[in-house]
């Protein structure tokens, strides 16, 4: 990518597209009564997904952008819990039948902030509450910092096949810099522990474009995270909202990388991943060749959801937890965000939803253009306006914008058929931006495109 492009598009803020509408389009229309509805209409042939929050660590990381707060005590954490089991009853007593699960996935916060016995009782719940196909991945993040052998232990014997450990930088200048001491020591106990209980899908999350981060350091820990053999990385771009987050404010802005480093650290990261055999996945995954991402790249069946690249195919995700998101074939949902207004609603015996937004056509049609240009860097728009009853006319608002990204050479076009150029897949939010029918009227800081 030339200079001058990567300085045309790389400063400006852009969603995620993690979604479509975007979580800022959310609004309290969509609540309890409109979600119980949803997931009452559910078709027999519904494949389903289920994401659990887990909204607490130990202590906080500066560059969080997580929905977390911070605690000592074990106490919330158990009114927390109760809350959660009530919402996993209230969820399978809505539903007019059981949904069968192919995925599941804990984030938070800190998953194993919990004590083994009380993930073993969770899991129990869900399992007794859902069916789990026999196949299911069974996925969660984990501070290696805080990773017990009992915990790996329970991860094994409850049916765990994936972790995810944070890592983030192994470079003590630019850990001491957000909040997060971490010896690689730490990290490798970690796997070795999930190793031995029969976890053996490791995956470890990086970030580049942190306080003091540089090249050469971004690089020598991708070095050392190689040795633990893991089969995907996630390396995501830090977003600095001190605005937002406010305790983003403890990180010197002044020493953060610019639009240029923060690319070069990017593209340093992975070429290293690459020359290690490791597939590119969309925007910001690496996978080995044999892991179920990279399959399914090859068999064009990626997917992208509020946990990134997946391959999740599921047409239902319930999410579980306060802030949690949900999506079902009808529109998004979201849970209370405040622990407290959470516990509130399930203790009440109804469904935390707080807002949502419900599909109309032109959602359906264009969430879809975007996912597959965030997966697959390319999309037909014909094809895929043709599977929604729709002609690519529908798309006009989307010519101008398109023909801009043609003539700055971002995107070749054959027809309606569009791809991004090879060099510049790193800006691919930037096109998948030319369909997003909402994004004039937001006022949420978004991440920077680079």
């Amino acid at each position: 990518m030339t200079p001058e492009l990567l300085a045309r598009y790389a400063d400006s803020r852009l969603p995620r597209y993690t979604s479509y509408p975007t979580a800022p389009h959310f609004t309290p229309a969509i609540g309890p009564d409109t979600y119980a509805g949803w997931l009452a209409e559910l078709p027999d042939t519904a494949t389903g997904s289920l994401y659990v929050h887990i909204p607490f660590c130990r202590r906080m990381c500066w560059y969080c952008g997580c929905n977390t707060v911070v605690t000592q005590r074990d106490e919330p954490i158990a009114v927390y819990l109760a809350a959660l089991h009530r919402e996993i009853a209230l969820t399978r007593d809505a539903l007019a039948r059981p949904l069968p699960v192919s995925h599941l996935h804990f984030g938070g916060g800190t998953p194993t902030i919990l004590q083994p016995r009380d993930l073993g009782w969770l899991m129990a719940a869900l399992r007794t509450a859902f069916p789990f196909r026999r196949d299911a991945e069974i996925a969660i993040e984990i501070d290696p910092r805080t990773l017990t052998a009992e915990m790996a232990a329970t991860l094994g014997e409850t049916g765990f096949t994936r972790a995810s450990l944070g890592v983030q930088s192994l470079d003590p200048r630019v850990q001491a810099a957000i909040g997060r001491i971490q010896g690689f020591a730490a990290t490798a106990l970690a796997a070795e522990r999930l190793h031995a209980a029969g976890v053996d899908a490791l995956n470890i999350d990086l970030i580049y474009g942190l306080p003091h981060q540089t090249v050469e350091s971004a690089v020598a820990t991708v070095e050392a995270c190689l040795a633990l053999a893991p089969s995907r990385f996630a390396v995501f771009g830090y977003a600095h909202v001190p605005s937002f987050k406010h305790h983003q404010r403890k990180i010197d802005a002044a020493a953060l990388p610019d639009a240029a480093a923060r690319h070069a650290q990017a593209e340093a990261i992975a070429a290293r991943l690459v020359a290690a055999s490791c597939v590119r996945v969309g925007l910001d995954h690496f996978a080995r060749p044999d892991d179920a991402m990279a399959i399914a790249l090859a068999a064009n069946r990626l997917h992208r959801n509020f946990q990134g690249y997946t391959t999740d195919s599921a047409d239902t995700l319930i999410g579980l937890g306060a802030s949690s998101i949900g999506r079902l074939p009808q529109g998004y949902v979201q849970n209370e965000t405040r622990i407290g207004a959470y516990v509130e609603a399930v203790s009440a015996g109804r469904l935390a939803t707080a807002k949502g937004v419900a599909f109309d056509e032109g959602d359906r049609l264009r969430g879809e253009l975007i996912e597959r240009l965030m997966c697959d860097f390319r999309v037909d728009l014909d094809a895929v306006c043709a599977s929604h009853g729709q002609t690519s006319g529908s798309l006009a608002d989307a010519a101008p914008a398109l023909d801009r990204l043609a003539a700055d050479g971002l995107i070749r076009r054959e027809g309606n058929r569009i791809e991004v150029e090879p060099d510049a897949r790193p800006l691919v939010r930037a096109v998948a931006a030319t369909f997003d029918a909402y994004l004039a009227r937001s006022t949420r800081t978004h991440s920077p495109t680079v």
